[in-house]
């Protein structure tokens, strides 16, 4: 007889499935329709962060999943509980990050009585999920756990939604544990890497784009020995920059909002283009504009995990069904004649972006400027920090300024969810407490999420948030002006003090107006051993590094 099997409830069921897959964490935000989950977590090895909002919480799990490719784990209660974890679930979704949320769930003999907080998960969930399913017999919890783990992060990654119906729950069942689940590999075939290196071979002017998930810092390094050994540019996607460490000679930049001029020439001018593992979707291909769609004017090889994306908007001159690990794997297997020209080609392409990438060759108004704290940051922080951010144009400093080196040191949402920076900064010291975790925020942004900061000090999460203040939310105001010179609605904020909301909540708190303030400011956060906000008060006319507000709107009104 298997000593597997034993008579348990369905919340301790699920428990254990979890840890059989290797979870050592669990986000939530808790509720009564899921207290038999709670109960078994009592007894677990299983690390539990106790959020202030489901939004929260999910996007925490998402950060978990970003830095660990496996699943991130967020449960909530149901109806509002649910209704507020949507955000997380979306940034899943584009993002192709493995997530899986447990949502609590009416009995099963109240349904479609409109019960209390009642929701149907299937109907709700399905356009933003990879799967989303409800279990009613709790003997089916490891079929359908072990199914959730091998979709999640299967092919394209992404979120699983799993509905748990309160009185399966206390169900007991004699039932077997499930084995772990590990992500399905698919690796190219001998000829399509043949035909790879011909065209890499006869290419006069390629570029590389790296993007999307299931990278590990294994297939980081050998992608980089690859583009080193055969002199080929390599650039990344928005919010990917971890994927290409940016002292690499071969580095070109970042294919995303405020895109280098020079960059964004050279994407559009190259011949072959070699994309792995991104979908280039509407910010890296600049609105659908760089490359023709149904069929590149460049040669295009792409290179995903999952083939239902291969094909689907840009039909690839070759296709190859792969994961970056069995990819990279593969490629050290190239050989590429090396040309003088290719080398020239490298060397200006990232002398280009060293060019783009320099604050100090930005001007901009205010006593307190951001190419003085990113110039001050690229010297202080350590190569291994943490950096995270939410959505607005003060991320826009982040993404062309600060030289990532290291896979693992980013986590911001692709699909422009503002609120993402506390809580990925929450989850991503939660699993790494040893690790500087640095969190930039507008003061819009922050205010999405600005609760966690609880969970931030609750947990003694010695992360440093940024917090850039211009009394706006800033990124669209930009645009009221390009598009509606001067009629400024619905914009403006009123903003409390940030660092007296950081002493609040039982944190380090420091107001900044100035550059001679940043340094001093930063290193008493460093050393206060305590969750700490920087309130940073920037000039509303710095809105971009480029132009003030000031020239949008002249030029607009041109």
């Amino acid at each position: 007889m298997d000593n597997n099997i034993k008579t348990r409830s369905g919340g301790q069921i699920l428990v254990d499935q979890l840890m059989a897959q290797g979870v050592d964490h669990v986000f939530c935000v808790p509720g009564e329709s899921y207290l038999a989950v709670l109960d078994a977590l009592h007894d677990a090895d299983i690390k539990v962060t106790v959020c202030r909002q489901e939004g929260g919480a999910a996007m925490m799990a998402d950060a978990y999943g970003k830095l660990t490719g496996r699943p991130g784990i967020c449960m909530v209660t149901r109806g509002p509980g649910a209704s507020n974890a949507f955000a997380g679930i979306h940034i899943a979704k584009q993002d192709s990050t493995p997530l899986i949320v447990f949502v609590g769930q009416i009995e099963t003999g109240m349904r479609e009585r409109e019960a209390f907080q009642e929701v149907d998960y299937r109907a709700v969930f399905s356009t933003q999920t990879k799967w989303t399913t409800e279990i009613d017999d709790a003997s089916r919890i490891p079929e359908l756990i072990s199914r959730a783990f091998h979709v999640a992060t299967s092919g394209r990654p992404g979120p699983v939604v799993i509905a748990l119906p309160e009185d399966m729950l206390v169900q007991l069942r004699e039932v077997a544990d499930a084995p772990r689940v590990e992500a399905v590999e698919s690796a190219p075939t001998q000829s399509q890497m043949e035909t790879l290196e011909n065209l890499l071979g006869e290419a006069k002017n390629p570029i590389a784009i790296l993007g999307g998930s299931r990278w590990s810092e294994d297939s980081v390094n050998a992608f980089a020995r690859f583009a080193e050994k055969n002199q080929l540019p390599v650039a990344v996607q928005f919010r990917r920059q971890m994927l290409f460490p940016a002292n690499h000679p071969c580095f070109a930049g970042d294919i995303g909002l405020g895109i280098n001029p020079k960059l964004l020439k050279r994407f559009e001018q190259a011949d072959t283009v070699l994309l792995v593992g991104g979908r280039m979707s509407e910010v890296p291909s600049q609105s659908y504009t760089a490359l023709s769609i149904p069929v590149p004017q460049q040669k295009l090889v792409h290179v995903h995990p999952d083939s239902q994306e291969l094909n689907r908007v840009y039909q690839a001159r070759l296709a190859i069904n792969a994961s970056p690990a069995e990819f990279t794997r593969a490629l050290g297997k190239l050989s590429i004649k090396p040309s003088t020209d290719r080398e020239e080609l490298v060397k200006q392409a990232h002398n280009e972006y060293l060019s783009w990438s320099d604050p100090t060759t930005v001007s901009v108004p205010g006593k307190l400027q951001m190419p003085h704290i990113m110039q001050y940051l690229e010297n202080r922080l350590t190569p291994d920090t943490i950096m995270t951010n939410g959505a607005g144009n003060y991320a826009t400093w982040l993404h062309r300024f600060h030289r990532f080196t290291q896979f693992g040191t980013q986590l911001a949402p692709t699909s422009g969810s503002m609120g993402y920076g506390l809580p990925a900064a929450v989850g991503a010291k939660r699993l790494l407490p040893d690790t500087p975790v640095v969190c930039f925020a507008g003061d819009g942004c922050f205010m999405m999420h600005g609760q966690e900061f609880a969970t931030a000090v609750q947990y003694g999460l010695n992360i440093i948030v940024l917090i850039f203040d211009n009394g706006m939310y800033g990124t669209i105001r930009m645009h009221q002006e390009k598009h509606y010179p001067g009629r400024i609605s619905a914009t403006h904020l009123q903003n409390p003090d940030f660092a007296a909301y950081a002493f609040a909540f039982g944190g380090h708190g420091e107001r900044v107006e100035s550059n001679e303030e940043f340094g001093p400011a930063f290193e008493r956060a460093m050393t206060s051993g305590k969750p700490a906000i920087l309130h940073c008060l920037v000039d509303p006319q710095a809105i971009t590094p480029s132009a003030t507000i000031d020239q949008i709107r002249a030029a607009a009104l041109k």
